[in-house]
């Protein structure tokens, strides 16, 4: 008798998922901020808002998605389904970049936050303190993980509470007390950006938006996923929009700006206390709370501390992820076998989880060789035109969240078009009624919008971002031959889909999640669709 393969274990609850989601898009305003202020200055509230409005679509569309389809790949399997073997490989391939680039980037980020409270944690004095630690945060995070998801959830579900509960109190205070409406007038007026910069700014803008992957990753093991994933990942958008929008409008009303030019001409207006500075770019919510009268002292001891705690479970979840997309495309025969294996005590994919941290290790490795090695400086200035180290991670994340999304509103439309019987616990309002082979469908509006709209930002990134255009093709070439040369070995079919009963499938997806109701629905409309085209389906 064969022995059964152990399977991934649902113990998160709907706090759970909710905290995957905003340990990773709640950590990312703390890195965005910066990045953003740097580069659209008096324009980093609308530099927000189109991408925060892009993110609303993203959101509702993975909400749908991962509430009709609640298995671990998110993305990955949403696009797989919906336009074949090939182009689900291509949209898995460019999440697992941004989910190792989240490891490495937030564990950098955490680093940043670190040296407010220690000074010699900071990269520009002590580099090699600063590469040492990111690398045993990694490693630590690593262990953690393959240890178990239960323990990994508990940790960020504790730290996600206190992170919602310090930036209400900053925005608040904030706001009463140091915002005024004339200096974000004047921002505005005095330090907008070139166009160049607002495109910057709009793909920088929208990695504080990224994240929202992690919780369709859990959705296999998330308890009654249909009916949790749709509360909490509203929930989810609602606060990660309120706090983006806030804080850029906020960091503009509190200090005046000085403008300032590069050699090419485009705008790098700074806050004050960003003023040409990349350390305190990284670093921006602690900065900024500790120039609020009353409280900045009081958030000077311990917003660091915990920004640093939060984007440590941010760079958690990216570990997380990443072994998750790996063990679904592996299940799905599109990466090798390896990366399924589920180990038998922790029953966690732990050959995944190593061996997508160690990607992450050699970004970090890429990433900080300007400042271990000064002489590579000449290097990265002549060949990325000076960019490096959160420039470069941040560069990354942006292209492989526009590619795999722009991927994803498509197979949202192709699955509306093609799969009307499954049933949608949530959908997507804006709809076209249509019918489509006798079947009733709606068109979704909002993915049309959503896909323009990441489209744009996908433009944007490959336009400013000289690593953007160079390595994100060059990792998703790199992907693609090796799915060639898997596919070839396994003698299964290159360019087309292998033959699957989807039908079957999702029997066997909503009868796993404990979604026995939903179960009985589609099996009742399956076979009243067979019925009406004369065939009985069993």
């Amino acid at each position: 008798m064969q022995k059964r393969q152990p399977e991934l274990r649902r113990s998160v609850t709907p706090w759970g998922s909710f905290s995957w989601g905003y340990s990773d898009v709640g950590a990312d305003i703390f890195v965005g901020l910066g990045l953003v202020l740097g580069a659209a200055a008096g324009a980093s509230n609308v530099a927000f808002l189109f991408a925060g409005i892009v993110y609303v679509c993203i959101g509702l569309a993975y909400t749908e998605l991962a509430a009709t389809y609640p298995v671990a790949g998110g993305g990955q399997y949403f696009v797989m389904r919906g336009l074949g073997d090939l182009f689900g490989f291509i949209a898995g391939w460019a999440v697992l970049l941004d989910f190792t680039i989240d490891i490495t980037l937030f564990a950098w980020s955490c680093v940043d936050y670190l040296s407010q409270l220690i000074p010699g944690f900071l990269n520009t004095t002590h580099p090699w303190t600063h590469f040492v630690v990111c690398l045993m945060l990694i490693a630590g995070l690593a262990t953690l993980n393959v240890i178990g998801v239960r323990e990994s959830t508990a940790f960020n579900s504790f730290v996600s509470a206190l992170d919602v509960i310090s930036e209400t109190l900053i925005l608040t205070l904030g706001f009463l007390f140091a915002f005024r409406p004339e200096l974000l007038i004047h921002a505005m007026h005095t330090a907008w950006p070139s166009p160049f910069g607002l495109m910057n700014g709009i793909s920088l803008a929208i990695i504080s938006f990224v994240g929202l992957e992690s919780i369709s990753q859990a959705a296999q093991e998330t308890q009654r996923p249909a009916s949790i994933v749709p509360r909490t990942s509203v929930g989810l958008i609602l606060t990660i929009l309120i706090f983006a929008l806030s804080y850029s409008n906020l960091a503009l009303g509190m200090q005046p700006w000085h403008p300032q030019y590069d050699a090419h001409g485009h705008a790098i207006a700074f806050w004050q206390i960003f003023t040409n500075n990349a350390d305190n770019q990284g670093k921006a919510i602690a900065l900024l709370s500790a120039q609020i009268p009353y409280y900045g002292l009081l958030a000077t001891l311990y917003v660091p501390l915990l920004g640093a705690v939060l984007l440590l479970i941010s760079s958690n979840s990216g570990v997380f992820g990443s072994s998750r997309i790996a063990y679904a495309m592996s299940t799905e025969q599109l990466l090798p076998s390896i990366f399924r294996r589920v180990h038998a005590s922790f029953r966690t994919p732990a050959i995944s989880i190593i061996a997508f941290s160690g990607v992450a290790v050699l970004e970090l490795i890429f990433a900080a060789i300007p400042y271990l090695i000064p002489a590579a400086n000449v290097l990265y200035a002549h060949l990325f035109r000076g960019e490096g180290g959160l420039d470069f991670l941040a560069d990354l994340y942006a292209f492989g969240a526009a590619t795999s999304y722009s991927f994803v509103f498509i197979a949202l439309i192709f699955l509306r078009l093609h799969d009307p019987l499954s049933p949608r616990n949530f959908k997507i309002p804006f709809n076209i009624p249509l019918t489509v082979r006798g079947e009733r469908v709606e068109f979704p509006i909002v993915a049309v919008i959503g896909f323009l709209g990441i489209g744009s930002i996908l433009v944007f990134t490959l336009i400013t971002h000289v690593i953007g255009r160079i390595a994100g093709p060059l990792w998703l070439v790199f992907g693609v031959l090796i799915y060639l040369w898997y596919r070839k070995q396994k003698r299964l079919p290159l360019f087309h889909s292998q033959p699957k009963d989807w039908k079957q499938q999702q029997v066997e997806i909503l009868r796993n999640a404990g979604e026995l109701e939903l179960m009985d629905q589609y099996l009742s409309r399956v076979r009243d669709a067979e019925a009406r085209q004369g065939r009985v389906w069993e």
